[in-house]
């Protein structure tokens, strides 16, 4: 990739960001959205990862692989977890001890995870085990209640801590789903440790092993998790400690290990020898500066794009993104966009607030597309009423064959400066990167299209892009559906309380007679909720 990244793209979205957040004060939209990233030739090359501007760091992997669905990456976590002699750090946004890793073993193999985290501070002296979840977890979040605010017996030990996270503004939440083993490997993405995650690949109707505690079969779930070893696993360990630190005022102990390598034997390295971008979002709190390296980076990769632009997301609401897309969609020769979205959303909230902006937001999209370069779409499985639709949990984009970003952030807006999320991206600097990248685009695309791999990336270069060769390849029961907003009109605005139902930043609150300005009058200070 040639192109150039720094103080244009932070300019850029501070200026899409903030013209957003006064468009859902006032009710009206911003009208465009500055290039973020200028491409350049020769030798100015340089990588559009900025620390402190799009990243927090850019750190070292000896290897690296992206674990798609929740049957994948549990099972890769529970080898690793049983490989542990110093520490486990796990951050989510909700947990639950009583889930299996691999609900598709006996639970004598494959015991709960509360259960199989005590068996392992039991047989090692010197083994910790963290947990901190986000406090609101207890009320909205889809595990048990009771567990979480009167513990379980498998957390009674001298070892095993476990916080609920209360350091936050009102309404915002901590979203990252972070584990870090022995400061040797972690796992950064989408996928807490929690109930109704798991699913495999196949993502069946019926699966009699994808379900709920009380053994009711849940709806088929796709989701994303990557996994760093090296310095940037180490960097994501120091992360979760100083969240441990800051949310319980305590110090945990020695977070490193020096056991031999713990990478899951099974797994196989998709990325080596790669550098690795680390980026945050933080709101301002309690003395905190704001961080929104994710939403930078968000809008840097979407202007470096020159061929295809593919996102999977659970939600996609910022008008910012939603400008950053037109426009490229709006030049004679900008890439091609592939969205694959939850469709139906649960909650009277998450419908009105989420679904609704969706919709709206996919209408401007479509009417910027005069080009014939746009596909939203939501994926399905046959089942015996026809189809079923499958959840979209993961938060990824892939640019062209050169850049990969997963996590836990989501394309709305209180992922920009509200919620506190961790993503990670890679930048091919070679042609392994690159075929790597493909790859895991071309396995994605080939899971929802019910098609071998192979087939997938021939198509694409017999197609000459990827709307084509989904276009040709998307004709089984198992597929790709458009969402009825690509062709139905209606309002493109965001809806009226987007601003509170979906903030960009902490509600403040003017508190009067507060304190005597210099004046002598009283002003009223903002403070955070």
């Amino acid at each position: 990739m040639i192109h150039k990244a720094g103080r244009a793209s932070r300019a850029a979205f501070r200026q899409a960001d903030d013209e957003a957040f006064g468009a859902q004060q006032n009710g009206s939209m911003s009208k465009s959205m500055p290039t973020a990233v200028e491409a350049i030739t020769g030798q100015n090359w340089q990588s559009i990862f900025v620390p402190k501007v799009n990243c927090c760091e850019v750190a070292h992997a000896d290897r690296a692989a992206v674990l798609v669905d929740g049957a994948n990456y549990f099972s890769h976590l529970e080898a690793t977890l049983r490989r542990a002699r110093h520490s486990i750090f796990i951050v989510g946004w909700d947990f639950d001890g009583r889930i299996r890793l691999r609900a598709d073993q006996p639970a004598d193999i494959s015991p709960p995870l509360g259960a199989l985290l005590r068996g392992l501070v039991e047989d090692r002296p010197e083994l910790h085990v963290y947990i901190l979840v986000w406090s609101v977890s207890v009320i909205h979040g889809p595990s048990a209640t009771a567990p979480a605010l009167l513990g379980s017996p498998w957390q009674d030990h001298p070892r095993i801590h476990m916080k609920l996270d209360t350091r936050h503004p009102l309404y915002a939440a901590h979203h990252q789903k972070i584990v870090c083993i022995d400061g040797r490997v972690a796992f950064s993405g989408g996928i807490d440790l929690t109930v109704r995650r798991w699913d495999r690949n196949s993502h069946r109707a019926d699966d009699g092993e994808r379900v709920d505690l009380d053994g009711t079969i849940y709806p088929p779930v796709h989701d994303i998790q990557m996994i760093v070893d090296a310095e940037a696993a180490a960097v994501l360990c120091r992360m979760a400690a100083e969240r441990w630190s800051d949310a319980t005022g305590e110090k945990p102990s020695s977070t490193a290990g020096k056991n031999d390598d713990i990478w899951p034997r099974q797994l196989p390295v998709q990325f080596r020898d790669v550098s690795v971008a680390i980026a945050r979002t933080s709101p301002a709190y309690g003395g905190r500066a704001e961080i929104s390296e994710i939403g930078t980076l968000t809008l840097d990769m979407i202007a470096a794009a020159r061929t295809s632009i593919y996102i999977e997301a659970q939600y996609m609401t910022a008008p910012a993104v939603g400008d950053a897309l037109a426009a490229r969609l709006r030049e004679p020769d900008g890439p091609e966009i592939m969205v694959v979205m939850t469709h139906t959303s649960k909650g009277l909230i998450e419908r009105f607030a989420m679904a609704s902006n969706r919709d709206r937001l996919i209408r401007r999209l479509a009417k910027a597309d005069g080009h014939d370069r746009l596909r939203v779409v939501y994926p399905v499985v046959p089942s015996p009423q026809g189809q079923t639709q499958v959840l979209v949990h993961a938060k990824l984009i892939i640019i062209d064959d050169t850049l990969l970003r997963v996590g836990s952030a989501n394309l709305n807006n209180r992922s920009i400066a509200l919620d506190t999320e961790c993503d990670l991206a890679i930048e091919a600097r070679n042609e392994a990167d690159r075929a790597a990248i493909a790859e895991i685009r071309n396995r994605l695309l080939a899971e929802h299209l019910d098609c071998a791999e192979a087939d997938m990336a021939e198509t694409i270069a017999t197609e000459g892009g990827l709307i084509a060769a989904v276009d040709r390849l998307n004709v089984k029961m198992r597929g790709l559906r458009p969402f009825s907003a690509m062709r139905s009109p209606g309002p493109t605005r965001p809806i009226f309380g987007t601003s509170i139902f979906d903030p960009v930043r902490p509600f403040r609150l003017s508190l009067p007679f507060v304190s005597r300005g210099r004046s002598g009058a009283w002003r009223a200070p903002e403070k955070e909720l």
